[in-house]
């Protein structure tokens, strides 16, 4: 938990938005390390001030849950991401597009079903709104730009529903949210839940706002939580995934798979996760989750996997809060109490990751190798020019890129009479700038330096 005066800040924040942009109720969370450190609550529910058990909607935050579940059939050889949509779901007017583009919003589908507006009305079965789709459903050329498209979750949503011969949200239950402990997550509201309204623009007064099973378009933003709940979500984009998912397969769904603001990169999208770029007066960062809004709700949880922070809001209405209320929560727990880190102890290295440390040379360029944990291998430059990239160990003695140019290239160890080299995709690098003793790709003036 935070301490006395930082809990008295954080209910600030959240009281004032409250208040200036007249919200009929809202709570907020903040997490670190897997657990709820704040927990703040203002307005009223029922008479009552909301709670940490209180339901909201939580709109397109469901998208980033019916996304693990793609992933989860991916990991499990059923599909791939590069599969076009006519393999798993043939029938539809927009069968070339890759599952990878509907999880990116890059399909260049349009925003919205057919009909009327899908958020407000009662939803209908996936076999008539897929039949509803026609050929103006494609707004854009596959792959060209970022384009939201509610449409393309509703189809990732029937995917999982024809893979797993069960509707997407048992199997979401049964796979992820029971497994996660987030058991009041549910496609429709339980008590105590909040009403969603529209707040008159020039008046204090209330509007309720329909609330329906939206069908086939369920997957696009159906879900109701809590903040329990959000924040068990928030440590599992974060990384602490409970055998959900491999902590890998997240991180991969966390990296950028297209940009919404073009050349300021402050708002991105990857597989199913919304990214943000934030630089505030605590420093900046990188979070990774979801906003969500349906008719007399919002609500948004960000997770920063750099350290282990997460935040969440919900409230019931429709329009009105400030942006800035989570990152300006994140900030004042960092200027409040900023993070300790984690303390140094000696780890044991093999004698031939040993060997390994130090400085090598790509041709004239200096570079240090580093021992990471589980056998792993940094190849950084010494001057701030080059290319740096961390290697994961491969059961052959090979070690694999993470990151970076030599992300998914292949780092290995060649010794011969001559000494030892590494070979990184045909890039040799060598104990001495361009050692004469070892095979360089074509040569070494036989003069040597001069």
């Amino acid at each position: 938990m935070v301490l006395e005066g930082t809990a008295r800040a954080l209910l600030r924040r959240l009281a004032v938005e409250q208040a200036e942009s007249r919200i009929p109720s809202i709570v907020a969370a903040l997490v670190r390390d897997g657990r709820v450190a704040w927990f703040g609550g203002r307005g009223r529910v029922g008479g009552e001030q909301p709670g940490e058990d209180t339901q909201y909607r939580i709109g397109s935050i469901t998208k980033s849950m019916v996304a693990v579940l793609i992933m989860r059939l991916r990991d499990e050889g059923q599909l791939d991401l590069l599969d076009p949509l006519d393999k798993l779901l043939p029938g539809t007017p927009v069968g070339d597009v890759t599952i990878a583009q509907l999880l990116s919003h890059t399909a260049g589908l349009t925003a919205e079903s057919p009909g009327e507006w899908w958020e407000r009305t009662p939803g209908v079965p996936a076999a008539e709104l897929i039949g509803s789709l026609g050929s103006e459903s494609a707004r854009h050329r596959p792959g060209r730009r970022y384009h939201y498209s509610n449409v393309g979750f509703a189809l990732l949503g029937e995917i999982v529903a024809r893979r797993r011969s069960a509707p997407w949200g048992e199997v979401l239950r049964e796979e992820v949210l029971e497994p996660l402990g987030m058991r009041e997550t549910t496609p429709r509201p339980r008590a105590p839940h909040a009403t969603g309204f529209a707040v008159h623009p020039w008046a204090d007064v209330l509007l309720p706002e329909p609330e329906n099973d939206h069908g086939a378009m369920a997957p696009a933003g159906q879900l109701w939580s809590t903040a329990t709940d959000l924040a068990r979500w928030a440590a599992f984009v974060g990384g602490d995934t409970g055998g959900v998912l491999r902590p890998e397969t997240v991180a991969e769904m966390r990296e950028p798979a297209a940009v919404e603001d073009g050349d300021v990169w402050t708002r991105g999208y990857g597989l199913g996760l919304q990214l943000s770029r934030y630089t505030g007066p605590a420093g900046s960062r990188r979070l990774a989750g979801h906003t969500g809004s349906m008719p007399g709700f919002l609500a948004t949880v960000w997770a920063d996997p750099a350290d282990g922070t997460g935040v969440l809001f919900l409230a019931n209405t429709t329009s009105g809060m400030r942006a800035s209320l989570l990152t300006d929560l994140l900030d004042i727990l960092t200027q409040h109490e900023p993070p300790l880190p984690a303390e140094w102890s000696p780890a044991p290295v093999d004698e031939d990751l040993l060997a390994l440390t130090g400085p090598w040379y790509w041709g004239p360029t200096a570079y240090v190798c580093r021992v990471l944990p589980g056998r792993g291998l940094s190849l950084t430059p010494v001057s701030a020019q080059g290319r740096a990239s961390r290697f994961a160990a491969r059961a052959d003695g090979t070690w694999l890129g993470l990151d970076g140019y030599y992300a998914g290239e292949t780092l290995q160890v060649v010794r011969t009479d001559g000494g030892v080299h590494l070979d990184l995709n045909t890039f040799v690098f060598t104990r001495e700038p361009y050692d004469a003793a070892v095979p360089v790709p074509g040569g070494v003036d036989p003069q040597g330096w001069r």
